[in-house]
């Protein structure tokens, strides 16, 4: 009786240390625009990481969050900073934007400035920091596939992106380069020259290709 008693209480204090010592699960948040509100999507990119993760015996690990609005511009994401992302208290953010800060310049004349791209992207790197979260960069991968820069967007393109860089390396942040990802891929698989179809399906969100390239890159940061 006396040994059955130790038992039950060696029980009852291991279940005890486990339930204190099992760590929460890691809070990813994907923070962006159209692209990463379709990437929670069946197939988009963060649906496929969270089903790799399962694949891996991971997903009670991390926690992925998708905080993407279509149309969104850097100064959108600073303005919901606080409620879609800090408040939920996350281990890493993924800032995924840029796109429509180029793309809205031509189409609509309601563009972001590079200066004023620089500073609110640099506060929100700031503000996350600043609660003890994570940041990778990441630079917008295309507005069309074009290898040979007739794209009509791929100066202003490859200015944000460059600009990118050197605010993740300013910051001490992580980058994920897509645009140069991008570009290398296009220029091993689009022979034709074609604008879309490789990793996109209208020139800017990603096809099934795209989400698993993404995907893969991503990836690579959460586990490592």
């Amino acid at each position: 009786m006396k040994a059955f008693s130790i038992t039950i209480a060696a029980t009852i204090l291991f279940i005890m240390i486990s339930s204190f010592t099992s760590k929460p699960p890691k809070k990813i948040v994907f923070f962006g625009d159209s692209i990463t509100e379709m990437g929670v999507q069946e197939g988009g990119y963060i649906d496929l990481i969270r089903q790799k993760l399962i694949e891996n015996n991971q997903a009670d690990s991390y926690e992925l969050i998708g905080a993407g609005i279509g149309g969104n511009k850097v100064y959108d994401l600073y303005f919901r900073l606080e409620k879609d992302v800090l408040d939920v208290h996350p281990d890493v953010v993924f800032i995924f934007v840029g796109v429509n800060d180029v793309w809205h310049k031509d189409d609509y004349g309601t563009g972001t400035d590079p200066d004023r791209f620089d500073r609110f992207y640099t506060a929100i790197i700031e503000k996350i920091k600043a609660k003890g979260a994570e940041v990778i960069c990441v630079t917008p991968a295309v507005i069309g596939e074009k290898t040979d820069f007739s794209n009509p967007q791929d100066g202003d393109l490859n200015e944000y992106a460059k600009m990118i860089r050197k605010i993740a390396e300013k910051t001490d942040s992580k980058l994920v380069d897509l645009r140069q990802v991008f570009l290398e891929y296009n220029l091993a698989k689009n022979s034709e020259n074609a604008d879309r179809g490789i990793l996109t399906v209208d020139r800017v969100h990603l096809n099934q290709a795209g989400n698993e390239l993404v995907a893969n890159l991503f990836l690579s940061q959460i586990i490592n």
